[in-house]
């Protein structure tokens, strides 16, 4: 039987850093939906078409889209064992879809890690970001600073912090993400799906923390 499992955490959790180990260890694709819009939209896929449409106005893209394009690659062969979703579902009633939707696949939501931080800890974390302009390399000026300020360890090309990294976006996103996902967090405690893990610990104990509760699902 397929296992999915719903990843949920503010930007400057570390999701992406945990999703990479619970996805090579239990062999389950990491299904993110912001990296199914940007493929769609590259294909140019009758999807993607239909999600600039909305894009394009400055218009949130419809719930049934945004379903369509996360039903359509959970269907492909390598989600045969399930899938580990970020960033989707975003409200109660995604995750009302997602749950009937999952029922075509012989499955359902198994357990909802949710990696817990402060706002103070999340604004530390993003702000201190400095990204590589040639190849994307990810510098932080307190917990990864780079031998050379504002230079690349890798390829000596220019840091510089992205729009999304500035104080005022990031605290933005972190409202933006609280006001949205606090109901969904709420939706998954009342079915006893989730498990909510101490963010603020090193990424060791948090990945341990993770599969451990997974374990137990």
């Amino acid at each position: 039987m397929p296992r999915y499992y719903v990843l949920l955490g503010p930007p400057g959790a570390g999701k992406g850093t945990q999703a990479k180990v619970i996805a090579e260890k239990y062999d389950l694709v990491h299904v993110s939906s912001g990296d199914l819009f940007r493929d769609n939209l590259k294909r140019q896929t009758e999807l993607g078409q239909l999600a600039q449409t909305y894009m394009s106005k400055g218009e949130l893209v419809p719930d049934d889209v945004t379903i369509a394009m996360i039903r359509e690659r959970l269907s492909r062969p390598d989600c045969v064992n399930g899938a580990l979703l970020d960033g989707f579902p975003r409200t109660p009633a995604q995750a009302d879809a997602l749950a009937k939707m999952l029922t075509e696949f012989k499955g359902g939501v198994n357990l909802v890690p949710y990696i817990s931080v402060p706002e103070n800890l999340l604004v530390e974390r993003l702000c201190g970001r400095w990204t590589c302009r040639s190849n994307g390399h990810v510098f932080h000026e307190k917990y990864n600073p780079p031998q050379i300020a504002g230079v690349c360890d890798l390829d000596g090309s220019e840091l510089y912090q992205r729009d999304d990294d500035k104080s005022e976006t990031v605290m933005n996103r972190i409202k933006v993400y609280a006001a949205q996902t606090s109901p969904l967090i709420e939706y998954y405690r009342k079915l006893n799906l989730l498990a909510e893990i101490d963010g603020t610990k090193s990424i060791e104990d948090v990945t341990a923390a993770m599969l451990a509760a997974l374990e137990k699902a």
